[in-house]
């Protein structure tokens, strides 16, 4: 396991029993952790830290999961990205991948698969930010 101490993990998902068990299980485990109930309100929150991973649940009202993972990548700002999700969907999980997802979990999920995904993106050296050559500045009004 990679020492977690000072390395932010970002969790977006929209069912707050979800958010709520995973702060737990990643705060018990040493990682930092910061919920986000929606793509809008991740990609507006002012960025102090950069999160070293993201993990966002693949269906959400508004902006979905791989909305969320080509904006980051369209931005210039990719982040490295564990999908979860309550309903296996098979060109979804191909999208994610062909994206750059570390790993594609269908609820429920075994908690030894998120923390082993977590560390692989823990171990992955910190991506720069870079400005994509036709970028288009993105709305960032959340909630």
């Amino acid at each position: 396991m990679v020492a977690p101490e000072g390395q932010l993990v970002a969790v977006v998902d929209d069912d707050e029993s979800i958010r709520a068990a995973l702060w737990s299980l990643l705060r018990s485990l040493g990682y930092e952790v910061e919920l986000f109930c929606s793509a809008e309100q991740f990609l507006g929150a002012p960025r102090g830290r950069t999160p070293r991973c993201l993990v966002v649940d693949l269906r959400m009202p508004a902006m979905s999961g791989l909305e969320l993972q080509q904006c980051l990548i369209h931005e210039g700002t990719p982040l490295p990205t564990i999908f979860i999700t309550g309903q296996d969907d098979p060109i979804a999980r191909r999208q994610a991948f062909r994206a750059g997802a570390l790993a594609f979990l269908c609820k429920p999920f075994a908690e030894e698969a998120l923390v082993a995904a977590i560390d692989s993106a823990l171990a992955m050296e910190p991506s720069v930010p870079r400005q994509h050559p036709r970028a288009r500045p993105v709305s960032r009004h959340g909630s």
